[in-house]
């Protein structure tokens, strides 16, 4: 997901700045890759000294990095608690302080967090608490921060998926996922490709929970 969103702000232009803990230097010079473990502060750090090095502004921030684990809420260890709030909030945090602190500065902005909507429907068969401890607080702070930051320019919103076709799934497992949604199919990945880019552009819109989820979020099924 976060290659295609990459591919998508560069066929509109937009210079990008990367970051995965395996990624590599990209040929084209409109990419600055960063490798580094967004959970940690140091990284957050370099992300945002040698964006603004190369490219001398900071306009969007799409906050994609995220773990997901179901198992029964009795069954998490010390570990999976720590790599949950290590990436999905540490690593919000870290990296939304630093780019929110340069848009701050220039009086616009734009930051897109990529929550879930496990978060407002949770299902019996996938328990997944530390998916909604977590990303429920990225929904919560998306809404504090758009008010926050209100009159500054800089808007704040999040999309909300289902169930994406990504490589995390294997094939034998698509029919039984597609049955978690009320239209009977998993999302894509242009799905949340595209939402992202409506936000990016939507300019009165700021404090958005945008639910991708194939209908999930509209009740029970």
């Amino acid at each position: 997901m976060g290659a295609a969103l990459v591919r998508a702000y560069r066929d509109r232009n937009f210079r990008v700045i990367a970051s995965s803990r395996s990624i590599k230097d990209s040929a084209d010079s409109g990419i600055l890759a960063v490798p580094g473990d967004i959970s940690k502060p140091e990284t957050a750090e370099r992300i945002v000294r040698e964006g603004l090095q190369h490219f001398g502004r900071i306009d969007s921030l799409v906050n994609n990095a995220g773990v997901f684990l179901s198992k029964p809420f009795i069954e998490f260890t010390e570990e999976d608690y720590a790599h949950n709030i290590g990436v999905n909030v540490a690593g919000f945090f870290h990296i939304t302080q630093r780019a929110a602190a340069e848009m701050l500065k220039r009086g616009s902005g734009h930051i897109v967090n990529i929550t879930t909507s496990l978060v407002n429907q949770p299902m019996a068969g996938m328990p997944a608490a530390l998916a909604s401890l977590t990303k429920g607080g990225l929904n919560a702070v998306t809404q504090s921060l758009a008010m926050e930051f209100s009159k500054s320019g800089v808007r704040v919103n999040a999309v909300s998926p289902g169930i994406i076709k990504t490589p995390m799934h294997p094939p034998e497992a698509h029919a039984a996922l597609a049955a978690l949604h009320p239209v009977g199919r998993m999302g894509e990945i242009r799905d949340i490709v595209d939402a992202v880019l409506y936000l990016e552009a939507a300019s009165f819109v700021t404090g958005e929970i945008l639910h991708v989820d194939g209908g999930q979020n509209a009740g029970r099924w």
